[in-house]
């Protein structure tokens, strides 16, 4: 469902309850006037929540920081991915309101991310990799595409009060170039730990 559509149903239920209260051109009893208070009331609550950019809902939970153990740090891993998947797929949408939505999934902004405490993580999984020199490796790299897409997103926010060059959308489009990197990392290290994402 887009956004066109979920304000349409929104503009339809308030519609609804404004004729509740409006005067009717008919005689209506107490108990039809309520009815629709009711119904349309229900509308708006019913409405279905989206999954896709599910940081971006301020209703979110705080993710919280990483206590140590194995399965915890692979599963933390996997959710880190799946965030990181969510911000590639709906990068338009969610960089509209600019380069502090992109640190949010990074784990930069917020706590909403598992990407949150990310680095602390991946150590603690290190004697669990195949190849301990690749696995070093590969999380050296994800973190310089973590750092570089940070510092990009953060300079999307500033640069048109800025001496530096470019606009908002250059830094927000270098961001995302070091995320689809980051991501590449990301299943090299979870290869490393024979997990499925």
């Amino acid at each position: 469902m887009n956004t066109f559509t979920l304000l349409t149903i929104i503009g339809a239920a308030a519609l609804q309850q404004v004729e509740a209260f409006s005067l009717p051109n008919t005689p209506q009893d107490r108990r039809s006037m309520i009815q629709q208070i009711v119904t349309a009331s229900a509308t708006v609550v019913a409405l279905p929540s989206f999954p896709a950019n599910a940081l971006l809902d301020n209703a979110s939970r705080d993710v919280p920081a990483f206590a140590g153990g194995i399965a915890e740090g692979k599963e933390r891993l996997k959710l880190a991915i799946a965030d990181i998947d969510d911000l590639l797929n709906n990068y338009d949408v969610i960089t509209k309101s600019g380069g502090d939505n992109v640190r949010l999934y990074l784990g930069t902004q917020g706590v909403k991310s598992h990407m949150y405490g990310i680095m602390k993580v991946l150590k603690s999984l290190k004697e669990e990799a195949d190849d301990i020199v690749e696995y070093t490796e590969a999380m050296d790299s994800f973190e310089a595409y973590k750092n570089q897409a940070e510092g990009a997103a953060y300079q999307s926010m500033f640069v048109e009060h800025s001496s530096a060059k470019g606009t908002p959308e250059s830094f927000l489009k270098t961001a995302k170039g070091d995320i689809v990197n980051l991501r590449k990392y990301m299943g090299d290290l979870a290869a490393q730990l024979h997990l499925d994402v």
